[in-house]
Formats: C-alpha cells, sequence, structure tokens
C-alpha cells in the first residue's frame, strides 16, 4: 500500500464520487494478486451508506472476494474490548443525569426552568460524551480559571465536578470508542498486521478517529483516504490555519491537524488516483471564495489567476425565490424535470422542512424521491398520537384536546370505526354549543343518554373508562408513567374492541413500539418525576427519532442531508436552503461551557460544526451540474444569504477582468427560468377562448325572493342589518350559523355573559333599604358565586374578579344616581312594524320607573358605549327599545312615556353614554325603521356584503362566504338573483 515515505495519506478532490474512486484505485493495487488478497484487506468507513455502496460497485462486477468492511462508529463494539462488557445506554445515561440536574435545580431554581431539565441532560450527556471522545479528563474543567466569567460559569463548574466520576466512566460510548482506538493503536505498534489496513472518507473531526487515523497511517501496509481534499489551495494559505479561533470553521481545517499529528506538509497528502473532478475550473473559485478570513487581499491577488468565470460557471445556476415555498415549488419542478428526462439529480439540504416542502410538491406528480432522513416520528400516526396523549397526563382534558384524541385516525380503529366517527362528530356539535369547557366521564355519558342512537351508551361508557383514567391522580415514578401512557394510548385504539394492533402497523407503528420499549426499559433509571417532566422527556426522545421509507422511492431521485450526500454523486446536485442560520445551522447554545472555557479544556469549539458543513458545502457545489437555492424572505423577515453563497457572488462580482460579475448575472438569469416556471405553475386554468377561467370574485349583493326574507330580527340585528346586510342573509335566509368554537375560551364575550348574569341576580335579589356598603359586599359576593358557577378557567375568575371589584363602585353609583326602581330585567319584549308582516323583538339589560313615572332605560357594556354619532347612524339598539316601549312592546309594563336611556361602561375607563328622549327622536327612528325593513321586502333590494363597516378591521363571520379580500370596500357591489324568480 505504501507509495510514498511517511505516513501512508490520500485524498480525492471534490466533486469525484469517492465511492466510485475509492474501489477503482483498491481495485488497481491489487491487480494482478491473488483474489483472497483482497479478503485480506481491512477498510474502516464512516458510515452505512459508504458500506452500502462501496459493496454494491464491488459486487456490479464479476463475483470476487470483498475486502473486511467495518465502521469507524462501530469501534466500541470492536472484540478487543470484549472484557469490557456493553456500553450504557444514551437514554439511560440521561436519565440518570436527569436526576442529578433535578437536584441542582431544587437547591438553585434560579439557574434554570424546570422545563428545560431533559435539555440540560441531554446537552450534559453530549459533553462528557465529547469529553470522553477527545480525551479530557474531568479535571481539566475543574481546573479552570472562571474568575473572570460570569457566576453562572462558576456554579456549572461546582456542579461538574460533583459528577467527575460519571464523566470518567468508561461504559459509556465515547468512552468506549477511544479506549478500542488507542486499543488497537498500542496492538499495531506492538504488532503491525501482516495485510493491509485503510481508513477512507473520513475528515478525522473526532478525537477517537484522529487516534485510528494516526495508528493506520504510520503502518507500513496502511493507508488514510481522505474526501474532499483541496489540491489548489496554496502551501501559504495552509501554512495561515494553525490558530483554532480563526480557522475552524473553513472546510479543510480538519486536514491541517491531520497534516500537524502527522506532521507532514501538504504535499505529503497524494492523489489516490488521477481522476479529475467534473468542474476543476469551478473548484479554483470555491476554494478561492471559501479561503479563510481576512481574504480580501488574497482575492485581489490570487483572484486575477482564476480562469474566465463565464466558463467556470457555466454548470452553476443561483435561485433566489421570494419566498421558502416559491424555493420549494421551483425545488420541486427541477426534480421533476430531471426524473422525466432521466438524469439522476440530489437536493442537498439541512433543511427539513425545506425537504418536506418539496416532497409534498412531488406527491403531486407521483415523484417519491429517496429521502435518507425518512420522516419524523413525531409526525407520524403513532408519534402523534402518543405525543397527544403524553400531554393529556400533565393537564386538565378539554374540549378541543377530547376531540383531537377522538379525531385521530388511530382512535377507535379496530372495530366500530364508522359508529365512532358518527358519534365523535354529535358530541363535538354539542361541546361547542353547550359545552362544557372541560368534559368529564358523567358529562358524556349524561349526553350518550339523550342521544337518539342507544349504542351511543355504550361507546360513551367506554369513552368514561379512559376519561376516568386521564383524570386519575398522576404517579411518581416514571415506569408508572410510562405504563400508563402506554395502557391509556393502547385503549384508544382499542376503543370498543379487543386489541390494537394498528397502532404498531408498518415502520412508524415499529419504530413508535421501539421508543416505547426503550422507554420502559431504562425507565427505572428516572426516578420519581411529575407528569410534566414525563411529557417533556418522551417530547425530547420522540423528536430524536426518524422513520425509514417502506415504499420504493424513485431511483435517480433523492434528498440527502450534507452529511448523506458525502456518499452520494448525481448528475444535477440542487444546494437547497442557503441562508444563514439555516446553511451552516447556528451553533446551540451550551449552558455548561463556553467558548472559551471550551479552549482553554481542550474541547471542540462551536465554529468545527461550522468548518464541516463548509466541507460538506465545497463537495456538493463541485458537482457537474450545480444550483443554489435561497429564499429572501422568510415568514418573519428578510434572510441573510449563506456566508459561502456571500463570498461566492462577492468574489465574482470583485473580477471584472475575469468576467465575474457577466458569469453571476448569467447565473441569476438561469435561476429566473425556473422561478417563471413556478409562476406559470400557479396561473389559473387557461380556457379555450384565451381568457383566465377563475375570474377574482365581485362584491356579492344577493336578491333572494322576498317570500325567503326574514320577518323577525332582534334589536341587535338591526345594527347588522344596516352595516353588513350580507350577514343577515347568510344567517337568516341562507340558514348558515358560524360554530362555536370548540377550545371556547375566557373571551370577551364569556365575559359579558357572566357580567350580566351577576348584574341581573343582583338586581333582582336587592333587599329593602339597602346601604351602598352592604350593596357593594353582596355585588361582590354574587359575582363570586357567579363566576365560580359559570365560568371554568381558574385564572379568568380571578381576573374577571378583580374587574368586578374595581368597577364596583361606580356600577353602584350609577345604580342609584336618578332613584330609579328595576321593573324589568332582561325579559323579552316584541312589536310589529306598520303595515309589514315584520317583527322587532328585543331583550333590553334593564328598565327602571323613575319616581316621576317614567322610565330609564340601561345598557351594561363591558367594551366601549356607542358614542352618540354611532347610535345615529346604526346602533338603534335603545333608541329602538324605547320606541317598545312607547308602543307597548313590553307587556309588564304597558305602554308608558321613556325619559332616557343610558349605556353604562364597566370597562377600565368607565364612561357613561346618556340621551334625553324626545317624542321627535323616537318618531323619525320609528319612521327610519320602517322605511329600512320596507325596502328590503322589494326584490331588487340586495343584501350587499360589507355595506357601511365601522373600518376595514372589522370582522364579519361571513367574510369567507363573500370571498372578501378577492374584492375590496370600493368596489360596486354587483346585483345578484338568486332563489328562483318570485
Amino acid at each position: 500500500m505504501t507509495e510514498q515515505r511517511g505516513p501512508n495519506l490520500f485524498g480525492l478532490p471534490p466533486g469525484v464520487d469517492f465511492a466510485a474512486e475509492f474501489v477503482a484505485g483498491l481495485r488497481e493495487r491489487f491487480a494482478g494478486q491473488p483474489p483472497e488478497a483482497m479478503a485480506r484487506v481491512r477498510v474502516y468507513l464512516n458510515s452505512e451508506r459508504m458500506r452500502r455502496r462501496v459493496v454494491d460497485l464491488f459486487t456490479d462486477q464479476a463475483a470476487q472476494f470483498l475486502p473486511q468492511l467495518h465502521l469507524v462508529a462501530d469501534l466500541g463494539h470492536d472484540p478487543v474490548l470484549r472484557d469490557r462488557g456493553q456500553p450504557v445506554s444514551p437514554l439511560r445515561r440521561r436519565l440518570e443525569l436527569a436526576q442529578l440536574v433535578a437536584r441542582l435545580l431544587d437547591r438553585q431554581p434560579d439557574l434554570a426552568m424546570r422545563s428545560a431539565l431533559y435539555d440540560l441532560a441531554d446537552g450534559l450527556a453530549k459533553l462528557m460524551d465529547e469529553m470522553q471522545a477527545e480525551g479530557v479528563s474531568p479535571a481539566a474543567l475543574t481546573a479552570l480559571d472562571v474568575s473572570d466569567h460570569s457566576e453562572h460559569w462558576f456554579r456549572t463548574q461546582s456542579f461538574l465536578r460533583i459528577i467527575a466520576p460519571i464523566c470518567a466512566d468508561e461504559t459509556d460510548a465515547g468512552a468506549r470508542q477511544r479506549l478500542a482506538a488507542l486499543r488497537l493503536a498500542d496492538q499495531w505498534h506492538r504488532n503491525p498486521p501482516r495485510d493491509p489496513v485503510i481508513v477512507a472518507g473520513s475528515t478525522g473531526s473526532r478525537g477517537t478517529t484522529q487516534i485510528l487515523i494516526a495508528a493506520v497511517a504510520a503502518l507500513d501496509k496502511g493507508a488514510v483516504v481522505v474526501p474532499g481534499y483541496d489540491f489548489d489551495l496554496p502551501d501559504h494559505v495552509w501554512q495561515t490555519m494553525s490558530d483554532e479561533l480563526t480557522a475552524e470553521d473553513h472546510p479543510q481545517f480538519r486536514f491541517r491537524k491531520l497534516m500537524q499529528m502527522l506532521d507532514i506538509s501538504p504535499g505529503g497528502i497524494v492523489a489516490w488516483r488521477s481522476t479529475q473532478p467534473p468542474a476543476p475550473q469551478r473548484n479554483q473559485l470555491v476554494s478561492l471564495a471559501l479561503r479563510p478570513a481576512p481574504v480580501t487581499d488574497q482575492w485581489l491577488h490570487d483572484g486575477q489567476d482564476l480562469p474566465d468565470l463565464i466558463g467556470a460557471t457555466e454548470g452553476m445556476t443561483l435561485v433566489e425565490a421570494t419566498s421558502p415555498r416559491t424555493e420549494a415549488l421551483a425545488i420541486a419542478l427541477m426534480l421533476r424535470r430531471a426524473a422525466q428526462d432521466g438524469t439522476s439529480a440530489a437536493l442537498v439540504t439541512p433543511d427539513r422542512v425545506l425537504s418536506r416542502r418539496v416532497a409534498a410538491a412531488l406527491d403531486h406528480w407521483g415523484i417519491i424521491a429517496d429521502d435518507a432522513a425518512g420522516s419524523p416520528l413525531a409526525l407520524s400516526a403513532p408519534g402523534r398520537l402518543l405525543r397527544h396523549v403524553a400531554d393529556m397526563l400533565c393537564r386538565r382534558m378539554t374540549a378541543e384536546s377530547l376531540i383531537t384524541l377522538l379525531k385521530h385516525p388511530l382512535t377507535c380503529s379496530t372495530t366500530g370505526r364508522g359508529d365512532h366517527l358518527r358519534f365523535t362528530r354529535d358530541l363535538e356539535l354539542s361541546l361547542r354549543r353547550h359545552g362544557p369547557a372541560f368534559p368529564t366521564a358523567a358529562s358524556v355519558v349524561a349526553w350518550a343518554s339523550a342521544h337518539k342512537d342507544g349504542n351511543a351508551i355504550g361507546w360513551a361508557q367506554a369513552l368514561a373508562l379512559i376519561l376516568d383514567a386521564f383524570a386519575a391522580d398522576a404517579p411518581g415514578l416514571m415506569t408508572e408513567h410510562v405504563q400508563r401512557h402506554m395502557d391509556l394510548t393502547l385503549n384508544l385504539v382499542r376503543g370498543t374492541g379487543a386489541d390494537a394492533p394498528a397502532l404498531w402497523d408498518r415502520a412508524a407503528g415499529d419504530q413508535a413500539r421501539l421508543l416505547m420499549q426503550n422507554l420502559a426499559t431504562e425507565a427505572p433509571f428516572g426516578g420519581e418525576m411529575t407528569a410534566l417532566a414525563y411529557r417533556d422527556i418522551f417530547e425530547s426522545v420522540i423528536h430524536q427519532s426518524e422513520v425509514r421509507q417502506t415504499i420504493t422511492p424513485h431511483p435517480g431521485i433523492y434528498i440527502l442531508g450534507p452529511r448523506e450526500a458525502r456518499e452520494m454523486r448525481a448528475d444535477l446536485v440542487i444546494l437547497g436552503g442557503l441562508t444563514d442560520g439555516i446553511w451552516p445551522a447556528a451553533a446551540p447554545p451550551d449552558f455548561w461551557l463556553n467558548r472559551t472555557m471550551r479552549k482553554d479544556a481542550g474541547l471542540l469549539l462551536p465554529e468545527r460544526q461550522i468548518g464541516l458543513s463548509a466541507h460538506d458545502f465545497q463537495q456538493a457545489i463541485a458537482a457537474r451540474q450545480v444550483i443554489m437555492t435561497r429564499a429572501l424572505r422568510n415568514a418573519d423577515s428578510e434572510t441573510v444569504p449563506s456566508r459561502w453563497l456571500n463570498r461566492l457572488c462577492n468574489l465574482m462580482d470583485g473580477l471584472p477582468t475575469r468576467n465575474g460579475p457577466a458569469a453571476l448575472q448569467a447565473m441569476r438569469d438561469r435561476g429566473q427560468y425556473w422561478l417563471r416556471q413556478v409562476t406559470a405553475l400557479e396561473q389559473p386554468t387557461v380556457d379555450m377562448g384565451r381568457e383566465p377561467a377563475l375570474h377574482p370574485a365581485l362584491r356579492p349583493m344577493p336578491q333572494p325572493p322576498v317570500a325567503s326574507r326574514p320577518t323577525s330580527l332582534s334589536l341587535t340585528r338591526i345594527g347588522i342589518l344596516i352595516r353588513d346586510p350580507y350577514a343577515i342573509y347568510a344567517r337568516y335566509i341562507l340558514r348558515l350559523k358560524p360554530l362555536d368554537a370548540l377550545n371556547a375560551g375566557p373571551d370577551p364575550r364569556s365575559r359579558g355573559n357572566a357580567v350580566h348574569s351577576i348584574l341581573k341576580t343582583f338586581v333582582q335579589t336587592r333587599p329593602p333599604q339597602e346601604t351602598q356598603p352592604e350593596a357593594r359586599l353582596r355585588l361582590l359576593s354574587i359575582a363570586r358565586e357567579t363566576l365560580a358557577t359559570e365560568v371554568a378557567f381558574p385564572v379568568a375568575q380571578c381576573v374577571w374578579m378583580a374587574r368586578i371589584d374595581h368597577i364596583a363602585d361606580h356600577f353602584l353609583t350609577q345604580d342609584s344616581r336618578l332613584g330609579g326602581v328595576a321593573v324589568l330585567v332582561e325579559k323579552e319584549g316584541a312589536i310589529r312594524l306598520d303595515k309589514m308582516d315584520f317583527t322587532l323583538h328585543g331583550t333590553p339589560d334593564r328598565i327602571d320607573r323613575l319616581p316621576d313615572g317614567r322610565l330609564h332605560l340601561i345598557d351594561y357594556k363591558t367594551g366601549s358605549p356607542p358614542s352618540e354619532a354611532q347610535q345615529k347612524q346604526y346602533e338603534k339598539q335603545l333608541l329602538l327599545t324605547a320606541v317598545m316601549v312607547e308602543r307597548g312592546g313590553f307587556a309588564d309594563i304597558g305602554p308608558a312615556t321613556v325619559d332616557r336611556f343610558t349605556y353604562v361602561g364597566l370597562n377600565k375607563a368607565q364612561k357613561i353614554v346618556e340621551t334625553i328622549v324626545t317624542e321627535t327622536v323616537l318618531a323619525e327612528v320609528w319612521e327610519g325603521v320602517n322605511s329600512l325593513v320596507r325596502d328590503y321586502f322589494n326584490r331588487d333590494t340586495g343584501y350587499t356584503a360589507r355595506r357601511a363597516m365601522f373600518d376595514g378591521r372589522s370582522y364579519s363571520d361571513y367574510d369567507h362566504l363573500s370571498r372578501y379580500g378577492e374584492w375590496g370596500p370600493s368596489d360596486r357591489a354587483v346585483p345578484i338573483r338568486v332563489g328562483g324568480a318570485s
């Protein structure tokens, strides 16, 4: 294997198919040797995907012996460690650390939020794994000088000192990996293997891998083959990459460390094969663009040595989409074109949201990409059900969460699914209309007892058992939480059947079963915890699980992460999501050590991941045909381009003598083609007359038959008829009523109902000769009882009780100001209009008789009372109530004279709007309402949508039906005859 003096270090440039070139080079070196010679070669590869590719490449040709293929990651399972037993499960280690962190937070609750417990334990486990892999002893952390740091780092250092014995445990995977590498190196040093040993595909980014590489490179029959080695990088640049703080984020920094470790020069890494990359000139351009900072002087000097950039970037395209959705559609169109042309294509991106969007778009054309990462278990059907149940273990069952559980596709999926869905729909409608906000087993059974279908009782009783189990006191041990979680989930899937096999169906079910079995196995190491802590642990664990595809994907379309793309080559490579924070990803915060402490301890810096991502980028962009995509904006703001794309564009813009600006514009022009394709894809269908078949809706003004129009409206609906006639048309003619919210909370409407109920009870139970202090105490007592009975939300009860206490004096002052006595409280009245079959009806809050015998109308407003101008235009409620009173619309008080009416604001402003009633005003109001209703008994009068809304932000329940937004407030309404000719 030796082709040079010193360490046997070889490289392959970016852009070549590493697996294919490695196998070809291996064959060349064993040409002419007996077939069994290949079988004696031991090869350490960097990933399982690489191993599969190497096997495929060997077996594609004639039958032959394969080399012994091992994974660097499997060193911890090497027979050399048979005396060390089995490694500790990562989940077990995290649960043990979580208990220690929990005790830390008990003593120092200000250190971090309790909800971050498992995340802190996970970060601590990763720190331990890194220390073991890099050979950093716990003493190195405890010896750090933190006198110049904040108190937080002193406290974390004190905790790390306490758990030092765990950090020194050699049963963890990281420690076993390093121990195996050290033992192999020692064995090979004492007794060098007689057969070749090769490490291929690894960059040596971890300490354990560096030990293995150093041991193999020192063997006479050893060889190390590194991927993506930049042969274009000058020696003077290699010399500048000696400082980790300034060069760690460079794509070639790992190789510089290997050179230092093996004491060789850049020229000591020779080509494994003489194969040229697909685009050598582009590799030179990218190499210069990714130089370590500062680079400006190098760009000015070395940039003049680059070839003409129009030719160098001929195979490159830059797509700058307006949004992530447009970017995903453009990528999907590219992959669709590749599938149509029989070209292999790969989307390479670390952005899983982007990859899922692309996969969804491809599904429209029946194309299933080979997704290396699979799909998140947390988003699968079993995963979502398990997450819903885990969430309900730690909080009260609400109507929304109950219906979410019942509507899940796996719930009651064994038998009787049809009846289950029917009863669920009926229960949902009941909960929306009548509540309760927090359903219980008793309330569900009571609902089923009144159901017209007798089978509903059996269904409700089975559901009641599950609800009782949810409502039971939460256990304390993690083992009990896991068992309860499993039992409740299986009972939901089982429904009224006998078994729940659907939960474990297919690949997602298998993965979910393995996850729950693993939790059950390791739960004894979790100790005691709350249901909320168990929920947080479960969420963290399930989000780390992926489900591999079980269906056959398209043979030439791939979706890869940057890590997986190292082993895959395609004719077309799409680099997606090139925005800062995604590629490269932002460094995650480290709770336990800051950057300086990491460097002083000899641990890896956050820039290491950036450097590895840069190396992945340098390899991927070296493909024959490359398309780079990014979104100019996301949901929040404008995005920043990836630092590598930014460098590339800036370098090209600054090289006019090499046609850099023209080449960059050509790349963008090629990208515009795909953006135009997206625009064309989303255009409405075009009919034969070359006119769009879909037009924006016009502002509707339906004209239904007079016989179909309402003959009765409440006083509050008159204001709606004035402002938004279309809402009256939809509600009373089409009979479309908005569904009540399933997650009905303490909204302004429910607050107003509660306050009106309190005041009604207060007025109706008033004792004689009550003083104001006594009245205040009685009002607050009634408020407490009413809120406890009618409001299901404890927080809302407290907040609203405080508000009532705040406005109590204001209310009592207004209550006694004119000396009136309540003669009617929330009783309905009605009156017919002149010469029309139309009835007005309404329920005033309160009518008082004043000492002079006249009446005073009172309306309580928990919001803002209407101004006099608003009353004149459309807020006619109390004006019409006064008309009804004077015309005998309320039988309990007969025709009577109204002196005034008052809107009493019961909010923070405590505003009062009072109007003195005159005969002239009432006559105008009566004539006005008669004229308004008379107009709507004319077939030519239509119900205009949003005729006179208060402002553009005012919302109507029927805006979506009228397609508001496709037309604007200034558009002319279009009459539409509906419902026949009558």
